[in-house]
C-alpha cells in the first residue's frame, strides 16, 4: 500500500511541476477550483428560492426602496426609516437591481461574492505561506503547498455558517468578506515587508496595507464600529505577541490609514446624521451597537457556551479538528515564534483571529449564530494548516497523537450526526407555518439519504484509520459535505421554500391583481417582510387578533372611510378573531394563511369585538 501511496504521489508531484513550469495555467486550474466549490457553496441554485423571512426581505426591500427613490442616503422599510445596518448592503444590492432586474438573484449576488473574494484571498495567502515554507526549507513540496491551500478554500467554502450567510441576502456575509479580507491583507503586507510606496513626497504603507484600511472603510459602511474594533483587536493582539507593535506602527502609519477610513466611511455617516439627527444616533449606535454588546436585544440571550454549539454545527464536521489545530498553534511557545520569520508566523495569527472573534461575541451580551462569521476563515486556514503536516516531503509522515484522537471524535460526530438526521423529524418540533413541512421531507427521503451520506462517510473514514490512510480522511468529510448539499440539502431548501415561503408569494401576487385603490393592507398575527418585497406596497402590522377587531371598527365608524381592508391573516388568528361570515369575503387560502376582504360600508361591524 505504501509503494502504490508513493507512485501516486510521485505522479501528483510530476504534475505539479509540470503546472508550476507554467503560470498561466497555474493561475488558471487554480481559479478554476475555486469557481468550482464558490459555485457549489452560493451560486447553485442562489437566485431559485424566494425570499426567507423575516431579516432578508427588509434589506430586499430597503434596497428596492432606494433604487426607486433616488435617495442613497436613508434606507426606508414599508414607509418607515431603517438604521439598523449603514448603507453599503444597500448600495451593493439597489447596484445588483439595476443590472440584473428586482429579483432574488439580485439580492444574494453581493454576499455570494464577497464570500467568494475572502476565499480567494485566503487561497492565495495559504500557498505563498508554504512557497516561503519551501524557500526556506529548501525543498519543493508542491503537493503541500497547492493541495493545504485547495483544502483551506474548501472547508472554508462547504460549511453550514458560511453556506446559509453566502445565500441569505443581508449584510453578514459582506461584513465577514470586509473582516477577514482585511486580516489577510494585514498579515500580507506584514509578511511580505514590502518598501513603502513613496509618491509626490507621500510616504505610503505598502499596498497590503493600504488594501486593509479600504476594507476596513467597507466594514464600518456594512455594520459601523465593529468594522473596526474587531480587526484592531486582533492586529494589537498580535503585534504585541510578537513584540513588534511600534515597528509595525511605522510600518502602516496607522494615522494616515485612519485618514483614508474616514474619508472612504464618514460622508455616509455625517449625510445620514444630517438627515435624521437624533433617530438616527439612538437607533443605530445606542440601541444597534451599544445595547446589543451591553444587554439583551430583541431577545436574543444565550448561555456562556452558546459559541462554542455554533462552532461545532456551524463549521461541521470538521469542527473536531479546531481544538488539535489550536494545540498545533502552541501559543505557551511565544519565544519559539520569535524566532520564526515573519512569513512563517501565519498560523499564530489566525490561531489569534479565531481566539478574538470567539472571545469578543463570547463576551457581548446579546448573541446570533452569525456574529461568529468572521471566525470561519480562521478556522479553515487552522484545520487546513494542521492538515498539511501529512503531505509528504522526503518521507511518508507519522500522523500526530492529536491527529488520531480527532479522527476518532470525527467518526464519533459524523455518527451523531447521521442519527439525528434519520429521526429528525421526531427531534424538531412543528413548525406552524408550514405544517407540512416534515411530512413532505419524510415522503420525499432527503432526510434517510442525508443519513446514509454521513454514515457512509463514517465507516470509511474509521476504514482510513485503521488503515492508517490519515491523508484521505479530510476528502472524505469535504466529499460527503458535498453529496449532502447535492442529494439532501438542496431539495430540503426548495420544500422549505414550497411550504414556507409560496403561500406567501402566491398570496402577495394575488394582493397586487385584487388590491383596490386606496385599500389599506392589514396583516394580522405574525409579520412576515416578503409580503412587502414581493407587493411593492406598504403593510399594517397588527400583532393581535383583538387588537385587529378593534381597528376594524375604527376604520369603518370614520366619516370619510376606505371602501374595503385588506387582510392577510395567519389560521391561529383568524379563528380568533371569530368574524361572522357576512362581514367579510375570503379571497384565498394558501398554507397557513388567509387572505380576506372586509366591506367597511356594507358590512356590518358593529359587534366585531
Amino acid at each position: 500500500m505504501s509503494i502504490k501511496l508513493s507512485v501516486s504521489w510521485q505522479v501528483v508531484d510530476k504534475w505539479l511541476n509540470n503546472l508550476e513550469q507554467r503560470p498561466v495555467l497555474a493561475v488558471a486550474v487554480s481559479s478554476l477550483w475555486l469557481l468550482v466549490i464558490g459555485w457549489i457553496a452560493f451560486g447553485w441554485n442562489l437566485g431559485n428560492v424566494g425570499l426567507i423571512d423575516e431579516t432578508e426581505p427588509l434589506f430586499a426591500e430597503a434596497s428596492r426602496q432606494m433604487l426607486v427613490t433616488g435617495d442613497w442616503i436613508t434606507p426606508f422599510f414599508n414607509g418607515e426609516t431603517r438604521f439598523d445596518k449603514p448603507a453599503l448592503i444597500y448600495w451593493c444590492q439597489a447596484i445588483a437591481y439595476s443590472i440584473m432586474g428586482v429579483n432574488e438573484w439580485a439580492v444574494r449576488i453581493p454576499s455570494a461574492l464577497a464570500a467568494m473574494g475572502v476565499i480567494a484571498l485566503a487561497f492565495y495567502t495559504v500557498q505563498w505561506y508554504f512557497a516561503k515554507k519551501d524557500e526556506l526549507e529548501q525543498v519543493t513540496n508542491l503537493p503541500r503547498r497547492y493541495f493545504t491551500a485547495a483544502i483551506a478554500a474548501a472547508l472554508m467554502a462547504l460549511n453550514a455558517e458560511m453556506i446559509v450567510w453566502g445565500r441569505a441576502g443581508v449584510s453578514d456575509m459582506l461584513l465577514n468578506g470586509c473582516i477577514g479580507s482585511t486580516l489577510l491583507c494585514f498579515f500580507l503586507g506584514y509578511a511580505q515587508n514590502n518598501s513603502p510606496i513613496v509618491t509626490a513626497n507621500w510616504r505610503l504603507p505598502n499596498k497590503w496595507y493600504l488594501a486593509s484600511y479600504v476594507l476596513i472603510a467597507g466594514a464600518i459602511l456594512t455594520k459601523g464600529p465593529v468594522g473596526i474594533v474587531l480587526p484592531g483587536i486582533i492586529m494589537i493582539a498580535f503585534a504585541l505577541y510578537v513584540g513588534k507593535f511600534w515597528e509595525l506602527w511605522r510600518e502602516m502609519r496607522p494615522i494616515l490609514g485612519m485618514g483614508i477610513v474616514l474619508v472612504i466611511s464618514l460622508p455616509w455617516y455625517v449625510l445620514v446624521t444630517w438627515r435624521n439627527g437624533w433617530n438616527f444616533i439612538n437607533a443605530f449606535f445606542i440601541y444597534h451597537n451599544i445595547d446589543r454588546f451591553t444587554e439583551v436585544v430583541n431577545g436574543h440571550s444565550a448561555p456562556w457556551y452558546f459559541y462554542f454549539l455554533v462552532v461545532l454545527l456551524g463549521f461541521a464536521p470538521y469542527s473536531v479538528y479546531i481544538p488539535a489545530a489550536l494545540v498545533r498553534v502552541n501559543l505557551l511557545q511565544r519565544s519559539q515564534w520569535l524566532k520564526q520569520e515573519r512569513s512563517q508566523q501565519l498560523g499564530l495569527f489566525v490561531c489569534l483571529w479565531f481566539l478574538g472573534v470567539f472571545g469578543f461575541f463570547t463576551i457581548s451580551v446579546t448573541k446570533l449564530p452569525s456574529y461568529v462569521l468572521p471566525l470561519m476563515p480562521a478556522a479553515a486556514i487552522l484545520v487546513a494548516l494542521f492538515w498539511s503536516d501529512l503531505f509528504p516531503n522526503s518521507q511518508t509522515p507519522t500522523p500526530p497523537k492529536f491527529l488520531r484522537i480527532s479522527a476518532w471524535v470525527n467518526v464519533a460526530f459524523l455518527t451523531v450526526i447521521s442519527i439525528a438526521l434519520f429521526n429528525l423529524t421526531q427531534i424538531a418540533g412543528p413548525d406552524p407555518a408550514a405544517p407540512e413541512l416534515y411530512v413532505q421531507m419524510e415522503k420525499s427521503g432527503i432526510l434517510k439519504f442525508a443519513g446514509i451520506i454521513w454514515l457512509l462517510s463514517t465507516v470509511t473514514s474509521a476504514i482510513l484509520i485503521l488503515s492508517h490512510r490519515y491523508q484521505q480522511i479530510i476528502t472524505i468529510n469535504l466529499l460527503g459535505f458535498i453529496a449532502f448539499i447535492a442529494i439532501s440539502l438542496m431539495p430540503a431548501v426548495s420544500i422549505m421554500d414550497q411550504q414556507r415561503q409560496l403561500p406567501l408569494r402566491e398570496l402577495s401576487a394575488l394582493i397586487v391583481e385584487s388590491k383596490q385603490p386606496n385599500e389599506e393592507l392589514i396583516m394580522v398575527g405574525f409579520k412576515k417582510p416578503t409580503v412587502t418585497f414581493y407587493t411593492h406596497k406598504n403593510v399594517n402590522y397588527i400583532k393581535f387578533s383583538q387588537q385587529a377587531l378593534e381597528y376594524i371598527q375604527k376604520q369603518s365608524s370614520q366619516e370619510n372611510r376606505p371602501p374595503s381592508l385588506l387582510i392577510l391573516v395567519e389560521q391561529g388568528k383568524f379563528q380568533e378573531m371569530d368574524l361572522p361570515p357576512d362581514t367579510y369575503k375570503n379571497l384565498a387560502t394558501k398554507g397557513a394563511y388567509h387572505l380576506i376582504r372586509i366591506p367597511l360600508k356594507t358590512a356590518k361591524l358593529d359587534n366585531l369585538s
